[in-house]
């Protein structure tokens, strides 16, 4: 698997990686339909080392993870324009980081529950007064529903992250 061409941009602080996968609200799902990429945004949830989201069982998205699991899922926060006297080296601040595994369909209660309630916290916090019940979330992912809900998971095996920070003093206003 290929690192970081820009060497000097390159990120390795896990926990700096770690605050931003937390923090970012929408990431990219890139995966190979046949011989097409197909990408999608998604809301998504990122704990214990582990990337999370869920969905729809009838789409797109699921089938062509079901005929090739190989997903890169990739995450771009862009802070601004960067300025410069010389054109050319204008430039953005930005922090990106990119997850290569295989996307897993999550068939454990415990951890459907405990991943729907990680992406309730980050999106809605403190909006509901108790956490999901199993009993729930195992309704909302059986066939009651027109389109039941599939819970994924992906466990990296590669992950890249770059930045370029923020230079308060260049910054475009």
């Amino acid at each position: 698997m290929d690192g970081v061409r820009y060497k000097i941009r390159e990120v390795l602080d896990s926990d700096k990686i770690e605050a931003f996968l937390h923090k970012a609200r929408i990431g990219h799902l890139g995966m190979v339909d046949g011989q097409l990429p197909y990408v999608v945004p998604l809301n998504f949830v990122w704990a214990k080392g582990k990337l999370y989201f869920h969905g729809a069982t009838g789409g797109r998205r699921n089938q062509v993870m079901s005929a090739n699991a190989e997903v890169c899922f990739t995450v771009c926060e862009e802070y601004g324009t960067i300025t410069d006297p010389v054109p050319a080296k204008t430039d953005t601040a930005y922090m990106s980081v990119m997850i290569f595994g295989k996307a897993e369909p999550i068939d454990d209660l415990d951890e459907a529950t405990y991943m729907l309630q990680e992406m309730l916290q980050k999106y809605v916090p403190g909006y509901y007064n108790r956490p999901l019940s199993k009993q729930h979330v195992d309704k909302y992912r059986s066939a009651i529903f027109n389109s039941p809900v599939q819970v994924y998971r992906v466990d990296p095996y590669h992950i890249t992250a770059k930045a370029n920070p923020i230079e308060e003093e260049k910054m475009y206003k």
